[in-house]
Order: C-alpha cells, then sequence, then structure tokens
C-alpha cells in the first residue's frame, strides 16, 4: 500500500513539474514570406527581428514542418522562434502545428508582424485585436479561433499613395529606414526576451511607444 502510495505521489509531481516545464515555454513567431526578393521587404519584419536575435545569440534556423525553427534558451525559459514557410495568408497553419506539438499555451504565443498604421519603427504589443486587414493574422485569427493572442506590431507606416498599398508593403526598405532598423532591431529583440521573463503586461508597460 505504502509503495502505492508513493507512486501515486512521484506520477503526481512529475506531471506538476511537466506542467511547470510548459508555462516556461513560448513560441515565438516571426511572419513573412520566404524567398531572397521578399527578404529586405517590409511586409518581412517578422522574419527580420528573429534573425536579428538568431544573430546575436549566434542561433542556426533549421527547415522542420511548416518552417524554420531555432530554439534559444534564457534564464530557464524555452523561446522556439519560428519563421513559417507557408507564406504569409497561411501562417496559421504553422502556428497551430507548433503550438500543438510542444504543447505550448495559448498565453505563451507572441506574433511579430508589420502593421501600416503606426509609423515607421513604432511598436505596439497587444494581448489581443483585429487582424487589421493582415492576411497573416487573419489566417491565425481563423485557425487558433480566436483574437485573444499575443502580437507585437511593428510600425511601417502609410506612406503610399492610393492604389499603391501592395507595391508599399512589398517594397524594400528606404536608405532612411534601413539607418534606422538597427537600433529598432535590437530594442524588438529586448522585447522577445521580456515576453518570456517579465510577462506581456510589464512588456507592454516597458516598450509600447518607445
Amino acid at each position: 500500500m505504502i509503495w502505492k502510495f508513493l507512486l501515486r505521489l512521484l506520477k503526481k509531481d512529475t506531471h506538476i513539474e511537466e506542467q511547470y516545464d510548459v508555462m516556461k515555454k513560448y513560441l515565438i513567431v516571426g511572419l513573412g514570406n520566404l524567398g531572397s526578393e521578399y527578404a529586405e521587404t517590409r511586409h518581412n519584419i517578422g522574419f527580420k527581428v528573429l534573425d536579428e536575435l538568431a544573430k546575436q545569440e549566434d542561433l542556426t534556423f533549421e527547415t522542420l514542418k511548416l518552417g524554420d525553427i531555432t530554439t534559444y534558451k534564457l534564464k530557464g525559459r524555452t523561446f522556439i522562434l519560428l519563421k513559417p514557410n507557408t507564406y504569409m495568408n497561411l501562417s496559421g497553419k504553422a502556428v497551430l502545428y507548433w503550438l500543438t506539438k510542444e504543447k505550448i499555451p495559448l498565453e505563451n504565443l507572441l506574433v511579430i508582424t508589420d502593421d501600416l498604421n503606426l509609423p515607421f519603427g513604432s511598436i505596439r504589443v497587444k494581448t489581443k485585436g483585429s487582424d487589421g486587414g493582415h492576411n497573416g493574422l487573419k489566417d491565425i485569427q481563423e485557425k487558433l479561433n480566436t483574437t485573444k493572442y499575443n502580437r507585437f506590431r511593428f510600425g511601417i507606416s502609410d506612406a503610399f499613395s492610393k492604389g499603391k498599398q501592395v507595391d508599399y508593403v512589398l517594397g524594400e526598405w528606404s536608405i532612411e529606414e534601413q539607418n534606422a532598423l538597427k537600433e529598432r532591431l535590437e530594442q524588438s529583440s529586448k522585447i522577445i526576451k521580456s515576453f518570456g521573463l517579465a510577462g506581456i503586461s510589464n512588456t507592454m508597460n516597458t516598450f509600447n511607444g518607445k
């Protein structure tokens, strides 16, 4: 009887430990389109942010199911960085797959995307919201069946003339934007780390509008 009790206790402790480990795992998704022709476009800022963090921490992406993946460990937290290879309008498929596979709770998801409604370089971290006409966010919302997931919006401004939105979004950064990107990307890496270490609320209070 004692052995059965100890066995049950051990199983319970193991289950609690597994739950705790899951809570310390995060999925960071950068949205973009594959291909060298898209690499330096405004629409690919999600990829660019993750590439910057990978460069800083000497991480290497590996092509796995539905995306390029690398793992970053920091102070007991595990950050899984994902660049979906499904193209923008099917991003939700990759997000749902890796959330499920890694047993990551929805509150530990952070999606990085461009935002036309914010001035260039402006940062806004939110816990929910509409897709704002963004095809990547629209698909994620449909696949997850909720608008309540964390997103990190990186402003690209709306400096385009009527009817030129697609050309602008898929256009490359201006010289001025390129010069300013380095500092903005460094700030973006800090946001990702803060999300895992300090939580979403503290991250919003610290970085929004800066």
